[in-house]
């Protein structure tokens, strides 16, 4: 989740304003950039239990190795007196999610080769201060054994507004913030053309990524019945802000009609002087007008825009670039992985044309059944007389061919085609890393999740 918009303090005298913001991502494709965000749930070696914010004799806290990670050029960055981020003047943060999940968000990278030094940097270091705390990171989509009630809250006042907010909108809202993980990319657009055409074809496709990512079987134990649990959970968290979008595919979608949509999801918070003022359940609309209940007589800035733009959800989110939101989190092949995925998909002109095409004539009932079926089925899910598995393999055969032709190599001259391979491994499989989870529990783990602590740990 997103921490505060840096300060933009220009007015907002009206909608154009807000369609203008959209507007300022465009940007020629030499400029188009790949920023990459993963969350990892921390957790102690000794009883594999979720970190607090502040450690003490029982062992360490997120506070202790964000303290620690700064010894690595990172800048603190504080919130009523609590670390709750770091900041890199080269690019990208680590922050924290709510249950104390650890997120790298990526800085702004011109290939993915470049993504791939900043993830193994980082796990390095992290591998280093881990191993000085006692602590052990994971890549999962839900956390396989703690309860909800067992997750300590990190302090950050943005979270605070949610919590209270969430159980008034869906019966998973809690879970999502406490025990997801994913892995998202974060794509650009040349126009607003440009952007729908993206937009269309990576919500259409968004149930594949889910699928071959899947990566979330168990909750407090034992299987729950879904390959991804982190997906499902969308589906009963908040129907105003979650889901897939069904006037991205219509006609006259654009710019105005996304601030159209923000401006009917009810607002979370106004960030003011340091802190959150709940806002929750009230109009952006009412806020422009100077009728906003929390601050009476006030007017938003564009940075009220910004932050307010975070606090949607659906499974591909608009700010001035794309953000893909469909993937489990994962372990290090499979963070590499994502990018080549879309940007195979995306960035090339080709591809991206082939990408249309293939889901031009899905109809909003395929592409909702896609999606709602996806969480328990993953790449067994039936889909038009074959399986998403056997979409799957078309669509990756397209971002191979997008990936080839971008020609972008690395030092030993290999291009980005190479970040593809995990997933040919999968979906040749047809199963998807849960799978593989639930043999293994009921296989050599004798119905335990434990052991999923150790061989899938960074």
């Amino acid at each position: 989740m997103s921490a505060p918009a840096k300060a933009n303090a220009q007015p907002v005298a009206g909608k154009s304003d807000l369609v203008a913001w959209f507007e300022s991502g465009c940007k020629p494709a030499e400029r188009f950039r790949i920023g990459t965000e993963h969350e990892k749930f921390a957790f102690t070696l000794r009883d594999l239990r979720p970190l607090p914010y502040e450690g003490g004799r029982d062992g360490p806290g997120i506070r202790d190795l964000l303290e620690r990670l700064k010894a690595y050029g990172w800048a603190p960055v504080s919130e009523t007196g609590n670390l709750i981020a770091l900041s890199c003047p080269t690019g990208g943060s680590v922050t924290l999610e709510p249950g104390g999940q650890l997120e790298l968000s990526g800085a702004p990278l011109e290939t993915i080769h470049e993504t791939c030094a900043e993830t193994t940097s980082h796990h390095r270091n992290l591998k280093t201060v881990c191993g000085e705390l006692g602590i052990g990171l994971i890549g999962l989509g839900f956390n396989p054994k703690w309860a909800r009630e067992d997750i300590p809250w990190m302090p950050k006042g943005r979270y605070e507004v949610m919590r209270r907010y969430m159980p008034t909108r869906g019966t998973l809202g809690l879970d999502m913030m406490l025990r997801t993980c994913t892995v998202q990319v974060n794509l650009d657009f040349a126009s607003e053309a440009d952007m729908v055409r993206k937009f269309r074809v990576a919500l259409a496709l968004q149930p594949l990524a889910t699928a071959l990512w899947a990566n979330s079987p168990f909750t407090e134990g034992t299987p729950n019945g879904f390959l991804s649990y982190r997906s499902h959970i969308w589906t009963d968290t908040d129907p105003d802000r979650s889901g897939l979008l069904p006037f991205v595919f219509e006609d006259g979608m654009g710019f105005e009609r996304y601030v159209d949509y923000m401006l009917d999801v009810p607002m979370y918070f106004v960030y003011r002087d340091g802190r959150y003022i709940d806002a929750a359940g009230q109009s952006f609309r009412d806020f422009m007008a100077g009728r906003l209940p929390a601050l009476p007589g006030e007017t938003p800035t564009l940075g009220d825009w910004s932050d307010h733009v975070t606090t949607a959800f659906p499974e591909v989110r608009l700010k001035t670039y794309l953000e893909m939101r469909g993937a489990d989190g994962g372990p290090w092949s499979r963070i590499c992985a994502l990018p080549a995925f879309w940007v195979g998909l995306l960035y090339d002109p080709t591809a991206l044309d082939e990408a249309g095409q293939l889901v031009k004539d899905w109809t909003l009932a395929e592409m909702s059944d896609l999606r709602d079926q996806v969480p328990a089925r993953a790449l067994g899910t039936p889909f038009r007389g074959g399986t998403a598995g056997d979409v799957a393999l078309e669509v990756l055969d397209i971002a191979r061919r997008g990936l080839a032709r971008r020609a972008r190599l690395n030092s030993q001259g290999r291009d980005e085609t190479c970040f593809l391979d995990v997933l040919f491994e999968i979906a040749d499989s047809g199963r998807c890393p849960a799978e593989e989870h639930l043999e293994a529990y009921h296989g050599r783990w004798n119905g335990s999740v434990d052991p999923i602590f150790v061989e899938y740990a960074y």
